[in-house]
């Protein structure tokens, strides 16, 4: 099964239809174990390949660049043309270093430098801004990623987790469009169907801007897997059963009130809960190619299988009604 193909935003590009999300590679976990090791990141890039996977998301800071590291290893010994690298930055990398942060000129610079370093790479097909940064002038933020994609260090550029505040990548763009630099042509906000506070404005100011969508977190954490039931226990080392703040945000009746719907749907076109989530966001208008992520080969494999699941229109409707928009999800 190899997966479809579907433009990235107005970018002219193509990609895969499920991107494949790095940051759990080279991850410490709070009790020091290593979420996906070097090996295991080769298997997964390798399986993801294998089915036709083209597009995978990275950031600066996954595995303190050790995400970025293993996927320069990997497409060393691969054509580099073949895939689609995004990369992020944002979060601080140096201690004690007040520019070691943020997406000021002086860091934007030095962390490109880096990120071309670990991928082995010339360029990079997208740079995310990880973060906002209400330091900077989008002015100078936006005139120094210009500067990078004019000089073909980077083909495209995208705002990560902006939400809610549409207004900041609109008036970045408004920027851009006055001065000539380039706009933001993405964007990566956290979507599934039980976050939902992107319906309010991001949404449509991502249509007026023509900005294409690639959400992060598409299965809610692992809640919409449906490995969470109203009466069981957590599963033994699931976040669900180790983090207070995962169970307050997710382990809520309005949610499996959602997740109940995801079964119905998920019943009728004999798939798993987790292939019809992944699958409401592949027949979504202004979605394009959701980042999914794994520790193991078979849980990448059954994800992908969504790209095989079709949904016809009242499928989609109960699924996109299943849950009220709540700002504060």
């Amino acid at each position: 099964m190899d997966l479809d193909t579907v433009p990235l935003g107005r970018t002219g590009t193509t990609v895969s239809s499920l991107s494949f999300g790095t940051w759990r590679f080279g991850r410490e976990t709070d009790a020091g174990t290593v979420e996906v090791e070097k090996g295991q990141a080769f298997d997964l890039l390798d399986a993801y390949a294998d089915h036709g996977g083209n597009f995978i998301d990275t950031a600066d800071m996954y595995g303190d660049g050790l995400s970025e590291e293993w996927i320069g290893d990997w497409l060393a010994n691969r054509d580099r043309e073949d895939f689609v690298v995004a990369s992020k930055v944002y979060w601080p990398t140096r201690e004690d270093d007040p520019n070691g942060r943020g997406i000021g000129r002086k860091h934007l610079r030095r962390q490109l430098k880096h990120i071309l370093q670990r991928l082995g790479t010339d360029y990079l097909d997208v740079l995310y801004c990880h973060r906002f940064d209400d330091q900077t002038p989008p002015e100078e933020f936006m005139r120094t990623l210009d500067g990078f994609v004019d000089d073909g260090r980077v083909n495209y550029l995208g705002a990560s987790t902006f939400e809610p505040n549409a207004w900041e990548v609109a008036r970045a763009n408004e920027i851009a469009d006055r001065r000539g630099y380039e706009p933001f042509t993405l964007a990566q906000p956290r979507y599934n169907l039980v976050n939902r506070e992107i319906e309010y404005d991001y949404v449509d100011m991502c249509e007026t801007y023509d900005v294409g969508i690639c959400p992060w977190s598409p299965l809610a954490g692992g809640f919409l897997t449906g490995k969470y039931t109203r009466e069981a226990d957590m599963p033994e080392g699931t976040r669900g059963a180790e983090s207070s703040r995962f169970a307050e945000r997710y382990l809520t009746e309005e949610n499996f009130d959602a997740l109940d719907v995801v079964r119905e749907v998920a019943d009728e076109v004999d798939a798993t809960p987790a292939q019809v989530s992944l699958a409401y966001l592949q027949h979504h208008p202004q979605v394009t190619a959701p980042i999914v992520g794994a520790r193991t080969v078979e849980q990448l494999e059954e994800n992908l299988v969504a790209d095989d699941v079709t949904l016809d229109d009242d499928q989609f409707e109960r699924l996109a009604a299943s849950k009220n928009v709540s700002f504060m999800d």
